[in-house]
């Protein structure tokens, strides 16, 4: 099983090329994605996204948040911010549902590294093409 960021999702969207890309479409068929909610509401919240595809990436299964999520998630961020490195909210929320599940994070953003040195975040920052 896999996570997409949201710039990988886009990028999947918009038909760009990339390592990442091939990856969500190759783990998309095999049915080993799992969306983490931070990263299905971005996606949504789109007002030009079809609504086809606002039904398609509804049905990508969830990752599941657990008891204690949100304190972790706070607690992940507080650790990064104190670090003097930017800790975006809704990077800290996709990054602890990927802990907390033990899930792969596909991504574009480098920002995540911040949380692989934080909490161990398995992160797969993907080359692409443009």
């Amino acid at each position: 099983m896999i996570a997409a960021d949201t710039s990988t999702w886009i990028a999947f969207l918009q038909g760009e090329g990339g390592e990442d890309a091939e990856l969500l479409d190759k783990a998309l068929e095999d049915r080993q994605v799992l969306m983490a909610p931070a990263v299905l509401t971005e996606l949504l919240s789109d007002p030009e996204l079809p609504p086809a595809v606002a039904v398609s990436l509804s049905e990508v299964p969830l990752i599941e948040l657990t008891p204690g999520y949100w304190e972790r998630a706070s607690a992940l961020r507080a650790q990064v911010l104190g670090q003097r490195v930017n800790a975006r909210l809704g990077d800290a929320l996709i990054a602890q549902s990927c802990i907390d599940r033990g899930v792969p994070l596909i991504t574009r953003d480098r920002d995540f590294r911040a949380f692989t040195q934080a909490a161990n975040l398995d992160l797969m920052i993907a080359s692409h093409k443009g």
